[in-house]
């Protein structure tokens, strides 16, 4: 696991603080039936593709991989985000991709999504995704495929879209965190996701929108590491961190985050953060809720 100089401080202060307390009135909810994998960006770790694969039914699987966050005009089967799933053994892998929200709309472009037993958003501009798919049959397909029990996974761009709330969803820039696109697709509800949290020094950015959005669920995911999300739990993988903000608890050092290591689980209903060298259970025992 990757260590970056700046994090040796944070840690110290942020990662024992986990706060435990009654669910929050509107808790955030994971697919029912299906599984989430939403990668902080970078991905170099096969583990999380196979664990996406795995999730799907294993190689024989039908995988769909939709490229259009990467702002291309076209896409074809030799689309190197489609060749990755290949060389893994996958041996039906179709890329779907369209700025026609006409067609996106179309029965002939859904077909591949009904068929599916995955789907996978590489990165870019989530905000290309969204004004290709939101409020179409496409993006109704995708939660159909997550009824079913399939699984639905993204890296960067198509980690944040993943979450109710849209992040760095301004079509001007990804500085602004919160601009002219700002609802996600909501697989993951009540939740704002963010990416390559400290390769880039972004582990303060989604405090504003905390501030903004107090109900919400902040998580910020570093490169090469993912959440796997299923029923409202998840379990960190990968090879560094996943911040949490939550302003239903207050942390004892007064801090706005803190840290999960791969691993970890969390609950998604309770808010409560577990690690399995403590037997499964959660970091603290005790917590004091905000006013």
């Amino acid at each position: 696991m990757l260590h970056p100089p700046f994090l040796t401080v944070s840690l110290t202060l942020l990662l024992p603080l986990a706060a435990l307390g009654p669910a929050p009135a509107a808790a955030q909810e994971g697919p029912p039936d299906g599984a989430l994998v939403i990668v902080g960006g970078a991905l170099r770790d096969e583990a999380i593709l196979e664990r996406f694969i795995q999730l799907a039914g294993g190689p024989e699987a039908p995988i769909v991989v939709i490229p259009t966050a990467g702002g291309g005009e076209r896409y074809d089967r030799w689309y190197a985000g489609a060749r990755r799933f290949r060389r893994l053994g996958v041996q039906d892998v179709t890329v779907l991709h369209t700025k026609d929200r006409s067609e996106a709309d179309s029965e002939d472009f859904t077909a591949p999504i009904r068929n599916a037993r995955g789907v996978w958003f590489p990165g870019g501009r989530q905000w290309r995704l969204v004004d290709s798919y939101a409020d179409t049959a496409t993006e109704r397909e995708l939660h159909a495929l997550l009824a079913r029990g399939g699984v639905i996974g993204g890296s960067s761009a198509g980690a944040t879209i993943q979450g109710e709330y849209l992040v760095r969803g301004d079509t001007s820039g990804n500085t602004i965190m919160m601009g002219d696109h700002e609802e996600g697709f909501g697989f993951l509800r009540g939740a704002a996701i963010d990416q390559h949290l400290l390769v880039r020094n972004r582990h303060f950015d989604l405090l504003e929108v905390l501030e903004a959005h107090p109900g919400l669920l902040g998580i910020g995911i570093d490169e090469d590491t993912a959440i796997v999300v299923q029923g409202n739990r998840f379990e960190v993988i990968g090879q560094r961190y996943v911040a949490i903000y939550d302003n239903s608890r207050v942390l004892p050092n007064g801090g706005g985050f803190y840290f999960l290591q791969p691993g970890d689980r969390y609950d998604l209903s309770t808010r409560e953060p577990m690690r399995l060298e403590l037997g499964g259970r959660a970091f603290a025992t005790t917590v004091k809720k905000r006013p």
